[in-house]
């Protein structure tokens, strides 16, 4: 069966004057914590094995299996277990988490809790973004609700020999707190840098004991899953082969209604855009950063691409579908200022620890504030280019992918649109122009030649997704 009716969403009404805040006797009228008792009946191997037959890929952007990151977990415990939920949810562009949490507290506690049984979590701790007051407050409330009802505590979940305890823990802020290691470094006590690998987190985690990481779309997925006799058959019955399941859309910019919306994975661009968020608004389409800024962006020649964890990347040329945080743009849109924007943020939210991230951000930032500012060079698009390919994780030059986000925006944008920057990057200085003065009505401004290196050297593909 394809996807025909809510998953994730079901509690939540689509009419925003109808919509309310689930709490616990909510929650459980509607068949809430009933897989949670099923999960006490079963195994952690069964728990883990059902959850890789699913196909449940993590929904917080890399897209990793969420039953095998869980089997990484020693099976002998020397000591504590620990369970990190990443509710930072800081990429640009994404708020689906903050729409569950706001609304559906309790599917994702649950989720939770089903986590802790499979990996023998002890203690699970929910970091959840600084600027998110309300949702933190909502946060404490439902974790005191399931205090009470026997879910968290010493007692046991309900009563059980599995007890875990469950805590609300705020970031003050700082994107780089998104990167699982970097979060972990904060949950310490510590600045939010993230930490070479390995030892990965499945073995020294959280003070220095194995841990799960998981985000919060990915753990309201498991209940779903776990509670049908045929979880991992229903959950690929939507989707496609190699991404299966629902998937929460988040749809904004210049589209009629933006918001949070559910379908399966693998509808097209065009779909979303049209169906889901009610069509373009203010001009046509021409753009849309897919998945969050660090994705990249998909063109105007893309509204066929698939949004699954695989089509956007290779045949839409992005870094792949991230948190499907849909950021859209009409003909109207100014991608030099688009690019821009998007790397004067990376510039500011590095953390400095690596030299490539935090040189590299600042020189790509100059080099187009530049270009806005009416003074850009020929050879100022080729030095974007040759950057871009020499930070980040994938040519090895940092601890974590904030870099690569960077690189892929410059890179995508910059291909994509090329004649746009091409436009703004004279090859010669302008006539009767005197640097830090506006250039006279009669200068002539010739532009960049099509036939320039539009950095592909080494690439396969004409859109330029796999440079490394």
């Amino acid at each position: 069966m394809a996807f025909n009716e809510p998953v994730l969403l079901k509690r939540i009404d689509p009419d925003p004057a109808r919509r309310k805040l689930h709490w616990y006797d909510d929650y459980v009228a509607t068949g809430g914590y009933a897989a949670l008792r099923k999960a006490l009946e079963m195994t952690a191997d069964a728990i883990i094995k059902t959850t890789i037959d699913s196909g449940l890929r993590g929904r917080g952007g890399a897209g990793f299996s969420a039953g095998q990151k869980w089997s990484f977990i020693p099976k002998e415990k020397k000591g504590p277990h620990y369970l990190a939920v990443n509710a930072d949810e800081s990429e640009p562009g994404t708020f689906k988490d903050r729409y569950l949490i706001d609304y559906d507290p309790h599917q994702m506690l649950e989720g939770i809790a089903i986590a802790a049984i499979a990996t023998q979590c002890d203690v699970a701790y929910i970091y959840i973004r600084g600027e998110y007051h309300r949702q933190a407050k909502v946060l404490e409330r439902a974790i005191k609700e399931a205090y009470d009802h026997k879910i968290f505590g010493p007692q046991g979940i309900f009563g059980s020999r599995h007890k875990l305890e469950c805590y609300l823990h705020r970031g003050a802020g700082a994107y780089i707190c998104g990167e699982e290691t970097g979060l972990l470094e904060s949950l310490e006590g510590k600045r939010g840098w993230p930490r070479n690998k390995p030892p990965f987190p499945a073995i020294a985690g959280a003070f220095a004991k194995p841990t799960v990481i998981n985000n919060v779309e990915t753990l309201c997925c498991v209940p779903h899953i776990i509670g049908r006799d045929n979880g991992p058959e229903w959950f690929k019955s939507m989707g496609t082969k190699s991404s299966p399941g629902p998937k929460l859309y988040g749809m904004s910019g210049h589209v009629k209604k933006p918001g949070v919306y559910e379908d399966e994975l693998g509808i097209t661009l065009d779909y979303a855009i049209n169906k889901l968020s009610g069509g373009m608004k203010g001009g046509a389409y021409k753009a849309a950063i897919c998945g969050g800024i660090s994705m990249g962006v998909l063109g105007p020649d893309q509204l066929d691409i698939k949004l699954d964890f695989d089509d956007v990347r290779f045949r839409g040329g992005c870094l792949g579908l991230g948190t499907a945080g849909m950021i859209v743009m009409n003909e109207h849109t100014d991608m030099v200022l688009a690019l821009r924007n998007c790397v004067r943020f990376y510039a500011h939210e590095s953390c400095g620890q690596c030299t490539p991230c935090r040189e590299g951000s600042g020189w790509m930032l100059k080099i187009l504030n530049r270009i806005v500012d009416g003074y850009g060079r020929a050879k100022d698009l080729d030095l974007l280019l040759e950057l871009e390919k020499t930070m980040g994780i994938m040519p090895g030059t940092t601890i974590c992918g904030l870099a690569d986000g960077t690189s892929w925006a410059t890179r995508t944008f910059i291909n994509k649109f090329y004649d746009e920057f091409a436009a703004r990057c004279p090859d010669v200085p302008e006539v009767g122009t005197v640097h830090g003065a506006a250039p006279t009505a009669q200068a002539t401004v010739p532009t960049v030649p099509l036939t320039i290196n539009r950095g592909r050297r080494n690439v396969v593909t004409p859109m330029g997704f796999n440079t490394r």
